[in-house]
């Protein structure tokens, strides 16, 4: 694979990791750019405009500092950060556009059924939309392991 933008699109979930340790190799393998991205979705209007607006930023905030956090475990890998606002399916796709991306890595819940139905797949909204290849990760469950903590 000749590749120059690999995009990592992470939700910060503990399974994230095993992706970003797939997306680091790919991308360390060919030279690549990584670029780590996460969207945050704008919060439910539940009171006025300045109560929405301040959980907004408070969001950004944090979202800004996990994005940060994230690092591949080696240091040579070139990384770029972007975060992104809105239906995260649709702005990695047009992100994966607007950069030139030659892949996209994501993660995926593996969810099914009423669970799938109701909630969708960003995953499965990536692969269908993008006009480059996307490469989803399932992350493994290592059996007799207590279940990862989410962080908060």
């Amino acid at each position: 694979m000749n590749a120059q933008k690999i995009i990592f699109a992470t939700d910060f979930s503990p399974g994230s990791q095993t992706t970003l340790a797939v997306a680091s190799s790919l991308a360390k393998s060919t030279g690549a750019e990584l670029l780590i991205v996460h969207c945050t979705v704008p919060p439910a209007v539940y009171g006025g405009a300045e109560m929405v607006t301040h959980l907004g930023e408070m969001d950004e905030k944090l979202s800004r500092e996990r994005l940060a956090a994230i690092t591949p475990h080696d240091p040579a890998v070139r990384v770029r950060r972007e975060l992104l606002h809105g239906d995260p399916a649709k702005e990695v796709v047009d992100l994966a556009r607007r950069e030139k991306a030659d892949l996209i890595v994501v993660g995926s819940h593996g969810r099914t059924g009423l669970e799938r139905l109701l909630m969708g797949s960003v995953a499965e909204s990536i692969v269908r939309r993008a006009s480059c290849p996307v490469l989803t990760i399932k992350p493994q469950k290592v059996v007799g392991s207590p279940p990862a903590k989410q962080p908060k």
